[in-house]
């Protein structure tokens, strides 16, 4: 998937902001790479302009270095309306906050909230989106001597 910005780097500690973009309902989690965790943190209704009103109080709260986007595409990867909905919020996230906006692709990302058990599947796949971001920005193990 692309991203809006480059990657971060991971010369220091860096925390994000996560969305689970839906017409109707946004996932959002925090985490970081010091812990390369993530948590959920709510679910927030689609609702135009008091939408991004609760995002900012939750940028302003938590100051994520950066904010990530989980989006959708079809099983084969291809995309699809709600691709290009999750891409405009995207867009819109960095327009407004001026913070980088990375993408992940977000399939599967619900039936795995489901699975474990997830009482807030929204905000719990935010999280899920987050920790397959995180894990995408590790680097493989120095080889031992």
């Amino acid at each position: 998937m692309s991203t809006v910005v480059d990657a971060p780097s991971l010369s220091k500690p860096s925390s994000f902001l996560a969305f689970d973009f839906g017409s109707r309902r946004i996932g959002v989690a925090t985490g970081n790479t010091l812990t390369g965790g993530a948590e959920p943190l709510r679910t927030l209704d689609a609702d135009g302009a008091a939408t991004f009103d609760a995002i900012g109080k939750l940028v302003d709260e938590w100051q994520p270095d950066a904010l990530v986007v989980g989006v959708p595409v079809h099983p084969d990867g291809a995309a699809h309306e709600n691709t290009r909905r999750a891409r405009r919020f995207a867009r819109r996230l960095q327009g407004r906050f001026h913070l980088p906006v990375h993408e992940v692709d977000e399939r599967y990302s619900t039936t795995e909230a489901r699975a474990r058990g997830q009482r807030d599947l929204d905000a719990a796949s935010a999280a899920i989106i987050l920790e397959q971001f995180l894990r995408s920005l590790r680097l493989p193990d120095a080889p031992t001597a």
